[in-house]
């Protein structure tokens, strides 16, 4: 209990530390790319050197960098992300409706791509040096080497328009969506994710199958896997019940490694699927150069990152039962 608690405390800290770190880099930047925010706005004819000028008061533009700086820390501090060039209202209205949508995609990809790559780990581990162990292991290698953008295009030109079964864009249908009753809502809603989640449930799920056959084939030599053999024990109940759980640990421990890059794919994977979560809000703040909702995505992204982290250690925690008493 005591090493959770202790483990709880150090994550928040290194969050805080994370956040403060990627909100500057990230309003550095944005604000050393060249171009301003309402760019297109500025070019029109009509608009007067005058009211270019209280739109750019009105946002804070005007002041100096330093003093934009100062000023956006402060808010953020106290919770205040500031607001949306882009959609005119505050940013953490607009990251509330997005969230939720990213969390359901990277969750359902995450429990796809650990449920897909640990059966197929241990089955190659069962099978070793099988023609099954050596088609599965080249066909994991490259799909984990495939662009998260790439794959989501060739499943959505193979799936969505040379054999249409899945929709092609959005998360429900906006014609039909309203005379849905919630039962027709869950089932539309997970139609619209059958893409996307895979995308990203393929490529991850190929790591992490590569890594459980690894650590199965450290295991199955040790002492206990022999003792049960010697018993009598069947080879799958050997494999699944006796070394599996010993070797999920170092797979548990994975998760802390493959969420951050999760995260990434997400903001390819929802651009390509028109997906109304944090990476379409991305993609569409950058081109729009809309600082605040840039720099407030980029930091609930990196805590989105370290909680997941947290998550992971916490897992292998209770996974392992010689930490559990320390």
């Amino acid at each position: 209990m005591a090493r959770m608690l202790g483990l709880i405390v150090r994550r928040t800290l290194v969050a805080a530390l994370v956040a403060f770190l990627v909100a500057s880099l990230s309003f550095g930047l944005i604000h050393a790319a060249p171009g301003e925010p309402f760019a297109a706005m500025f070019d029109n004819p009509r608009m007067t050197t005058e009211m270019a000028q209280r739109i750019r008061e009105r946002y804070g533009l005007d002041r100096p960098l330093g003093e934009q700086y100062i000023r956006y820390m402060s808010s953020l501090v106290r919770g205040d992300m500031g607001e949306s060039f882009l959609q005119r209202r505050p940013v953490r209205d607009v990251l509330a409706d997005a969230l939720p949508n990213t969390f359901l995609l990277m969750t359902t990809a995450l429990v796809v791509a650990f449920t897909l790559g640990v059966t197929l780990g241990a089955l190659q581990a069962y099978r070793r040096g099988s023609r099954f162990d050596a088609v599965t292991g080249n066909l994991s290698l490259t799909l984990a080497s495939i662009p998260e953008y790439l794959l989501a295009l060739g499943l959505l030109t193979l799936f969505a328009y040379k054999f249409p079964l899945f929709p092609t864009s959005g998360m429900s249908d906006p014609v039909l969506w309203r005379f849905y009753s919630p039962f027709q809502r869950l089932v539309d809603v997970a139609y619209h994710l059958v893409l996307p989640a895979t995308a990203l449930a393929l490529i991850y799920g190929a790591v992490v199958s590569r890594y459980q056959r690894a650590a199965l084939l450290d295991v199955l030599p040790d002492d206990f896997v022999r003792t049960a053999r010697a018993k009598g024990v069947s080879p799958p109940r050997v494999l699944f019940v006796h070394a599996l759980r010993n070797a999920l640990l170092p797979t548990i421990t994975l998760i802390g490694l493959v969420f951050p890059a999760l995260v990434g794919g997400a903001v390819f994977v929802e651009s390509v699927f028109s997906w109304p979560g944090m990476g379409r809000t991305i993609v569409s703040a950058l081109v729009a150069r809309d600082h605040p909702l840039v720099v407030g995505s980029l930091v609930v992204g990196s805590v989105f990152v370290v909680l997941g982290s947290l998550v992971a250690d916490a897992a292998a925690v209770v996974a392992d039962p010689r930490t559990r008493s320390t």
